[in-house]
């Protein structure tokens, strides 16, 4: 009975035969719908319509990764990061190296995020330029640093006050839903904060994986009705505060970092790059169709 009872959750998890996954579709896309631009859905369920490409090179950025025709996203979010880029030489950074932001169309992707899917998440990598006039070449061999230890506890020699002054000015454009770094940064940000830092750092979350780049995720622009912005959880929702508590503590513990295994692990839902049409909203299916 439980051989057939996992065969079943098995068959479940699989695309109907025949039917293309919507990760490959969306990735076939090397141009936007020539559209309005419109999210769709929610972060990690969903599409965009009338995305924009932020430039391959600016006055004070980079797109990294080009081969991945991943620098495509709402023309809020291309505006965001064009901001940011300047902001961030009051701190002495020449600009930024920015990462992914999404497909053309948005959607899921053959590989890598799971977000990123309705032109409002990008990453930004945690390495200072050194020069903004990398060739197509030295954009893919380039890697980010990462500025957490390696117990994952804390910050790393890589890390100096600039960071701080980075995560700050990024969060706290209104523009901003959430920013996603590793757990051990938004505790090194904590232990200097005073309540005039609530705002900005409540907009921090810690995320496992996000070491090396923040992850910044926009709020639904103004008139965006198909968009979802990504519901608080019970805890902000009741505290209120800037997230430098317990729970934060509970992210560099030994029982977070190194869990027991479960003997009775939850049954495996079906992840992004498993998605067909059919999962996403109904509305993304025109948005593949566009010219």
């Amino acid at each position: 009975m439980k051989r057939l009872i996992l065969l079943a959750l098995l068959a479940l998890a699989q695309p109907a035969v025949g039917e293309t996954l919507a990760a490959k579709l969306f990735a076939a896309k090397t141009q936007p719908s020539a559209t309005p631009s419109q999210p769709i859905g929610t972060y990690a369920r969903g599409c965009a319509a009338g995305n924009v490409e932020l430039p391959q090179t600016g006055p004070t950025w980079q797109a990294m990764r080009l081969k991945r025709n991943r620098n495509w996203g709402h023309p809020v979010l291309v505006d965001y990061l064009q901001d940011l880029s300047q902001a961030v030489t009051a701190f002495g950074w020449k600009g930024l190296y920015i990462g992914d932001l999404g497909n053309p169309r948005g959607g899921p992707m053959i590989s890598g995020h799971a977000s990123h899917q309705m032109g409002l998440d990008a990453d930004v990598w945690f390495l200072p330029p050194a020069r903004l006039d990398l060739t197509a070449e030295e954009r893919e061999k380039l890697g980010a640093i990462s500025i957490r230890s390696e117990d994952q506890k804390s910050v790393n020699e890589n890390w100096n006050d600039s960071y701080r002054d980075v995560l700050k000015a990024a969060a706290s454009d209104p523009r901003v839903d959430r920013i996603f770094v590793a757990a051990a940064i938004k505790l090194e940000l904590c232990k200097t904060a005073t309540a005039a830092d609530t705002a900005w750092l409540q907009r921090i979350r810690p995320e496992a994986n996000h070491q090396d780049h923040l992850h910044v995720r926009l709020k639904c622009p103004p008139g965006s009705d198909l968009c979802q912005t990504q519901k608080p959880s019970v805890s902000e929702l009741s505290k209120g505060g800037s997230g430098c508590d317990e729970t934060l503590a509970y992210w560099v513990s030994n029982a977070y970092l190194h869990p027991k295994p479960n003997p009775n692990p939850p049954p495996r839902k079906k992840g992004p790059k498993e998605f067909t049409m059919a999962d996403l909203p109904a509305q993304c299916t025109g948005v593949l169709k566009a010219k």
